[in-house]
């Protein structure tokens, strides 16, 4: 009843278009970026790769300049989710135990798995830079100008990963001529302890530099009960620095460079179930003496044992695998071995030339390098029944050249991308389930299980051509429409090892000593090689009814290109490694944007087409992928932004609805579905809405502004499939702040308190019930408070 009626309000809001579109975006390369301060000021995005105004751009957008974001308390990228529609983004993803992992969903759209065999559904770019890792993605927000969020296929001019949709980060440039700088202290709950410092350097009269760096201390908000650990810490730091030139008025060319080290305890996950009918879980039972844990055997045929039902007994005691194990959602369990590190750093160049008024050639050169390891307990138990410990290095170049064509109504680019990746990862999962029946016997003499070593090297070429035209055959008419070819060659060698006994790898993410010996080996006698290629684009029809009222229909494709499956706990057949193909999405859209001086509104309402997507099965323990399914997901997004020109109030809504349907499953013979038609996609809620309310009060040249911001969801899904232990149903999050600032003085104080009501739920989830039987979750950080202290000169 409550979802009915929520969904109800949200519909009759988004058909009369109420809807935030929350504060201004600083314009990346123009001269003259509008300011964020008051009503009626142009909000200048760069969805299309050119500076224009939020009105004038048919793409669902949500952008929020740097003051907006702090307002918000909006401090990381996972934050984002708090205030966009139809955007699901969880730190930690459910495979890797790393907590800089982002796991991002767009309007149902998106990707599980954070291994680097499988590429992210949702592009984000730093400074118009791919990342291509997972790994990386969950970027905190420091020196930036602002933030975009593409809702939707972006096929054409950001086309490599974006079948969900695109997230756009930009940092702020240098100024030349001015000497400036910023700082700012917090402090608050769990021994909180965050700086962040900035300076603008003035380098003559043609040039300037920016530096700025940043760290966080904060203990975790999960303990293991075994050791004292704290899961879900934050330690960490960042370096940035920025260098502007502009040798002459036509010429300008941008240097970047960015560090981010974190080395912390691990991802915050606690134990939600065991599936005491699962072999794991009699295996463990019986060796750590179960009163009562039994594994009778049924032949099957002779000589070939195989599990018949086993008996777990339900009853509280530390040697059963059960759901007494259960330490509740800040206690966890395990005693394995978890960590989580990341060390991540890039350069880029970017040189922008005007080589007449109309023709501007732009060139964006990158580097990037991405080196993580995380290991997670997977069961949460004092059992081994999974752990997973998987170590990368990551490499990436790419090199994108653009031609801007603007002049009389009509708006051009055409352009070329070049990417290429190599990354090397190392998975070592020990685990009670040996994958041969043989081994069992050894389990029940108290032998602690195998170990399944794999190492991957993977290699990627992307190659892309792409163009785009508007014109204008009417002042208030626009017609535009854009073509991209993208060809992804991908590269793959593997190496498989079944080891045991299980014993945790030397702590090296990426081993060079002699791999051991003590079990079947699997080689692949590849490399085996694969090539994905796709003709995607867009289209748009725009017209202006006043300079107030714009409306727009537009459709958009986008795909996502293949690879190979690296997870393997048995040799493949022929030793050859199970290859997915690409997926695709279809989205037609109309949406209507106003802007009214005080009040910005815009909406959406769309229709997607997902085939091909690429589902987890399972082949025994393992999880794979599959082009195994084709879905519809329908919806409707709204915002809604008020600023007063006469008083100090301030109000955001922001609002999306989904609707989801899995519309087939396509078999695969060997393996077992995870989802079925009628289960939900993943991050997928039917409902997802925001409000913001600030009040600015004058006090002599100061002001005093409190403010509350909420979240509300409706039931999400963390994978595929239904596991009621690991979903989240309606839940409402409530933050509070109050700002005393000076702006002539440059200060500033700011108090808040996050999670407010101290709402218990769910930011992510994972489970294999079938035949490991475990299930784990991560609950969101309880009501904290902070306190912090600015200071911009």
């Amino acid at each position: 009843m409550k979802v009915r009626l929520l969904n109800s309000v949200a519909s009759c809001a988004l058909l009369v278009l109420s809807c935030a579109m929350p504060a201004q975006a600083q314009q990346p390369q123009a001269e003259t970026a509008q300011s964020d301060e008051g009503a009626g000021e142009a909000i200048i995005v760069t969805a299309r790769r050119r500076a224009e105004s939020l009105q004038d751009t048919p793409v669902a957008i949500s952008a929020f300049s740097a003051e907006t974001l702090q307002e918000r308390q909006i401090n990381r990228a996972s934050d984002l989710e708090q205030v966009t529609p139809s955007l699901q983004f969880k730190p930690a993803g459910q495979l890797s135990g790393n907590s800089s992992a982002a796991v991002v969903f767009i309007r149902g759209v998106g990707q599980l798995d954070p291994t680097a065999a499988v590429d992210p559904g949702v592009g984000i770019y730093i400074d118009e830079v791919y990342v291509g890792r997972a790994v990386g993605g969950a970027i905190d927000f420091g020196d930036i100008a602002g933030v975009e969020v593409l809702r939707g296929p972006q096929g054409t001019l950001f086309g490599r990963n974006t079948i969900g949709g695109a997230i756009l980060v930009r940092t702020k440039e240098p100024e030349i001529g001015r000497f400036a700088g910023e700082a700012r202290l917090r402090t608050g709950t769990d021994n909180l302890f965050e700086g962040f410092g900035v300076l603008n350097l003035p380098l003559g009269d043609t040039a300037a530099a920016r530096v700025s760096g940043g760290f966080r201390k904060r203990d975790g908000y999960v303990i293991r009960a075994s050791d004292g650990l704290d899961l879900g810490n934050d330690n960490g730091f960042t370096l940035n620095g920025a260098l502007l030139w502009k040798p002459s008025s036509s010429i300008r060319v941008n240097l970047r460079a960015d560090y981010t080290k974190r080395d912390e305890h691990g991802a915050p996950f606690v134990f939600a179930g065991i599936n005491e009918q699962a072999p794991v879980a009699a295996i463990v039972s019986v060796a750590a003496g179960c009163p009562g844990a039994t594994i009778p055997f049924a032949p099957l045929t002779p000589g070939d044992p195989r599990f018949g039902a086993p008996n777990v007994p339900l009853i509280n005691d530390a040697r059963c695998a059960n759901d007494f194990q259960a330490r509740g959602p800040f206690v966890n369990g395990g005693t394995a071995q978890v960590l989580s590190t990341s060390e991540v750093w890039g350069v880029s160049g970017t040189v922008v030339a005007d080589l007449m008024p109309s023709l501007t050639l732009k060139s964006i050169s990158a580097y990037r390098s991405t080196e993580s390891r995380g290991i997670r307990d997977a069961d949460n138990t004092p059992f081994l029944m999974i752990t997973t410990d998987v170590g990368a290095k990551s490499d990436q170049f790419s090199q994108e050249l653009q031609l801007q064509y603007a002049s009389h109504g009509v708006d051009a680019i055409v352009g070329g991308y070049y990417f290429h990746e190599k990354t090397n990862e190392r998975a070592t999962v020990p685990l009670s389930f040996p994958p041969s029946p043989p081994l069992i016997a050894s389990l029940l003499a108290g032998g602690p299980g195998s170990r399944d070593l794999q190492i991957s090297d993977l290699k990627t070429k992307s190659f892309a051509v792409f163009g785009e035209v508007s014109v204008k055959p009417l002042e208030n008419l626009e017609l535009s429409g854009g073509l991209r070819y993208t060809r992804d060659e991908k590269y793959y060698r593997g190496t498989v090892l079944n080891l045991f006994p299980a014993t945790l790898p030397d702590p090296n993410p990426l081993p060079t000593t002699a791999i051991p010996q003590g079990g079947p080996l699997f080689i692949y006698p590849g490399p085996y090689e694969r090539t994905f290629s796709a003709l995607t684009g867009s289209a748009s029809i725009r017209y202006s009814w006043s300079r107030h009222i714009s409306t727009y229909v537009s459709y958009a494709r986008s795909f996502k290109s293949g690879g190979f499956n690296t997870r393997y706990n048995a040799a493949p057949p022929g030793n050859v490694p199970t290859p997915f193909d690409q997926e695709t999405v279809d989205s037609y859209e109309v949406g209507a944007k106003f802007d009214l001086g005080d009040v910005r509104l815009s909406a959406a309402a769309f229709i997607a087409e997902y085939t091909d997507i690429q589902l987890i099965f399972r082949q025994g323990v393992v999880p794979l992928l599959f082009n195994a399914g084709k879905a519809r997901i329908k919806g409707l997004e709204g915002e809604f932004n008020y600023r007063s020109r006469n008083s100090g109030l301030q109000i955001d809504l922001s609002g999306s609805v989904l609707d989801d349907r899995i519309l087939s499953i396509t078999p695969v013979p060997g393996a077992t579905a995870t989802v079925a038609p009628g289960d939900d996609l993943p991050f997928t809620p039917s409902f997802q809405g925001s409000l913001g309310i600030g009040y600015v009060i004058p006090i002599d040249h100061m002001t005093l502004t409190p403010r509350f911001d909420g979240t509300y969801n409706t039931k999400v899904t963390f994978i595929t499939g239904s596991v009621p232990q690991i979903e989240q149903g309606d839940y409402f999050v409530g933050n509070a702040s109050i700002t005393l600032a000076d702006k002539d003085r440059g200060w500033k104080l700011t108090g808040g308190v996050l999670n407010l009501f101290d709402e218990r739920y769910l930011i992510q989830g994972n489970a294999s019930l079938g035949t490991l039987g475990y299930a784990e979750k991560i609950y969101a950080r309880p009501r904290n408070w902070y306190l912090q202290a600015s200071f911009a000169f």
